[in-house]
C-alpha cells in the first residue's frame, strides 16, 4: 500500500523510468521510435524500460516489438487479441510498467523522445502529472478546431486549465499510473482525473512533428464519444460524494419554474376567471413532472453512492 491509499502493481519499482507506448498499426516507426526513447534516457544516467501495448494491430506491429525486445532488454511488448482502445492499451502499459516515474507517448512519432528529460524535470520538482502541450499541432484544420473545442469544454466542466488535455505525452508519478481507472474513452481525461483525485498536475508545451509513417485513426466519432465521456467524467467524480446537490439543483429549478406557472393559473382562477387548455399550463404542470423525475433520479443515487465502501471515497495523499 502507498501513501495515497492504493495498492502498488510491486512494492519496489525495477527501474527510474517507463516509457508506454500504444501501438495500432505502427509497424514502421516503432524502430526509430526506440532508438530516440534509448538516447534520451540515456542522456539522464536512469536505468529504463519500454513498454509497447500492441492494441490488435493487423500489420507486423508486433513481429516488430518481438524483434526489439530481442536486441534491447529494456524493451517489453503486450499484444491484445483485438482492438480494444487507447485507454485500454494505456491501463495494460499501467499495470506492467514497474518505475518511479511513467512517461506515455503515442508510437506514430508526432511525439519527440527528446522532451523526457524535461518531463522527468517538472514532475521531480514536485508535480505528480505533467501533460504535454502542442503549441504548434501539426495536424489538420478540423483536428485542430474541434481539439480546442474539447479543451475549453474539459476545462470549464472540470475546473482545470489546461491547453491539450489529449496529447499522448505526458509524465506520471507512478502512485497517479496506480490510482487512476482507464476504461472506453478515458485516456483523454486522465490529467482531469487525477486532478479531481487530488493529484498535482501541471502542463510543459511540446514539440508536435507531422506523422511520418501510416494514416491517423482520427474520426468525428471520436469527438462524440469523448464529450459523452466528458459528461461520464464529471458525474462519476464531481458529483460522486452527493449527486443529490447536482439533480436537485436541477429538480429545483425546473419545480421553480412549473410551480410558479401553476401559481399563476390557480390565482387567475381563484379570481373568478375561467380556465381553458392552454399550452403555458400543459408546459407548468410538464416541468413539475420533470422536476420530481429529478429529484427522485437524485435520491437513487444518492443510495448508489451511500453503498460504496467509505476508504473509496477518499485519496490519502500523506501519512505521518
Amino acid at each position: 500500500m502507498n501513501d495515497q491509499g492504493a495498492p502498488l502493481a510491486d512494492s519496489a519499482p525495477r527501474c527510474d523510468i517507463a516509457v508506454v507506448v500504444p501501438a495500432f498499426n505502427e509497424a514502421e516507426s516503432l524502430p526509430e521510435l526506440v532508438d530516440r526513447i534509448d538516447e534520451a534516457i540515456q542522456k539522464l544516467g536512469r536505468t529504463w524500460e519500454v513498454w509497447i501495448i500492441d492494441d490488435g494491430s493487423s500489420d507486423d506491429t508486433f513481429d516488430v516489438v518481438e524483434k526489439l525486445a530481442a536486441a534491447r532488454t529494456q524493451v517489453h511488448g503486450i499484444s491484445f487479441g483485438r482492438n480494444f482502445g487507447k485507454a485500454a492499451a494505456l491501463a495494460a502499459g499501467f499495470r506492467a510498467a514497474s518505475a518511479h516515474i511513467v512517461i506515455t507517448m503515442d508510437a506514430d512519432l508526432q511525439d519527440d523522445p527528446a522532451e523526457i528529460p524535461a518531463l522527468v524535470g517538472k514532475i521531480e520538482e514536485g508535480w505528480d502529472l505533467v501533460s504535454g502541450w502542442k503549441q504548434d499541432r501539426k495536424d489538420n484544420f478540423i483536428k485542430n478546431n474541434t481539439s480546442k473545442i474539447f479543451n475549453w469544454f474539459t476545462s470549464r466542466m472540470c475546473g482545470l486549465n489546461l491547453h491539450d488535455f489529449n496529447c499522448g505525452l505526458k509524465a506520471y508519478r507512478r502512485e497517479v499510473t496506480q490510482s487512476v481507472k482507464l476504461y472506453g474513452d478515458m485516456h483523454r481525461y486522465v490529467p482531469a482525473l487525477a486532478h479531481m483525485d487530488g493529484f498535482r498536475v501541471t502542463e510543459l508545451p511540446v514539440r508536435h512533428f507531422v506523422r511520418k509513417y501510416g494514416q491517423t485513426k482520427y474520426g468525428m466519432a471520436r469527438f462524440i464519444n469523448g464529450f459523452l465521456d466528458l459528461l461520464t467524467v464529471y458525474f462519476l467524480h464531481a458529483r460522486r460524494t452527493s449527486p443529490l446537490h447536482f439533480f436537485g439543483r436541477a429538480g429545483l429549478g425546473f419545480m421553480t419554474v412549473g410551480g410558479g406557472i401553476s401559481l399563476y393559473f390557480l390565482v387567475y382562477w381563484m379570481m373568478g376567471n375561467g380556465l381553458r387548455l392552454r399550452p403555458v399550463l400543459l408546459l407548468g404542470l410538464v416541468f413539475i413532472l420533470v422536476a420530481l423525475q429529478f429529484i427522485s433520479l437524485g435520491l437513487i443515487a444518492e443510495l448508489v453512492v451511500a453503498g460504496r465502501r467509505p476508504e473509496e471515497e477518499f485519496r490519502i495523499a500523506r501519512r505521518v
